[in-house]
């Protein structure tokens, strides 16, 4: 058996990372790097994963540029194709790739459609498709995947609406994908609390908001993008070769009240 440290080593393995190129998705794919894997971030826009790209070689991992958005079959399938043809295979899909946007905030009543629309096709279809299109992939090398889900996954959060339903729908989607690809691939998911980063920039400076959410977390702070980037790394590594179907929260201790 080896020693528990040498568990944490991604040497000789490709992860794919969706949202890759900011906040959390970037420290993951930072992190995954400095364990040793070969790593492709990827997002929509080519410049942002350009710059993720070079983030990571700088970390000594191997990569490529593909700009993907994960609402686009023929994107999120030429990653996967891109990847083992030049990289040799994939051993981890991190499902990060997330919106949020303003239109779908505010009471139900005043959430339109479209933009309930657009979360769930990005938050949920859009780690389905990724997972489809890995699949194959994955069982040839006995991978694994891993959802970023959120607390909003695990209970409600006012004037959230389509947010809390696509990413309880990911918590969901990571219980039954553990149990239909079991033994060959493991399928975790990690529910962060707040974390500082562009998406929650607003919140973080607006007093009002950020005290409330303090007042929910009994570690008294939003987590820094490295604080989820270790969680994943646990999860992708041999270390948790016992865990599947399993959802980590990394929320400050939010879900514990």
């Amino acid at each position: 058996m080896s020693d528990v440290p040498s568990q944490f080593d991604l040497s000789g393995r490709v992860a794919v990372v969706t949202g890759g190129t900011r906040g959390i998705g970037l420290a993951i794919s930072r992190g995954f790097a400095q364990a040793g894997a070969d790593v492709v971030p990827v997002s929509r826009t080519e410049a942002d994963v350009e710059a993720a790209v070079e983030t990571v070689r700088e970390e000594g991992a191997d990569s490529l540029v593909q700009p993907v958005d994960v609402t686009d079959e023929g994107d999120v399938e030429r990653v996967f194709e891109r990847t083992v043809d030049e990289l040799g295979g994939v051993d981890v899909v991190v499902n990060n790739a997330g919106v949020n946007p303003d239109g779908a905030l505010g009471p139900p009543e005043r959430v339109e459609t479209e933009d309930f629309d657009f979360t769930t096709d990005v938050n949920l279809r859009g780690a389905f498709r990724c997972a489809k299109h890995a699949a194959p992939h994955l069982q040839e090398r006995g991978g694994n995947l891993v959802n970023v889900a959120s607390v909003g996954g695990l209970v409600g959060l006012p004037r959230q609406h389509p947010y809390v339903a696509s990413k309880h729908g990911l918590v969901g989607l990571t219980k039954s994908m553990a149990l239909d690809w079991a033994p060959d691939v493991r399928v975790n998911a990690i529910a962060p609390g707040y974390v500082s980063t562009e998406l929650v920039e607003e919140v973080e400076q607006n007093e009002r908001l950020r005290n409330s959410i303090l007042d929910r977390t009994p570690l008294d702070r939003f987590a820094d993008p490295e604080e989820v980037a270790g969680p994943a790394l646990f999860l992708a590594s041999d270390a948790a070769s016992y865990v599947t179907g399993s959802v980590l929260t990394a929320d400050g201790g939010w879900t514990a009240r």
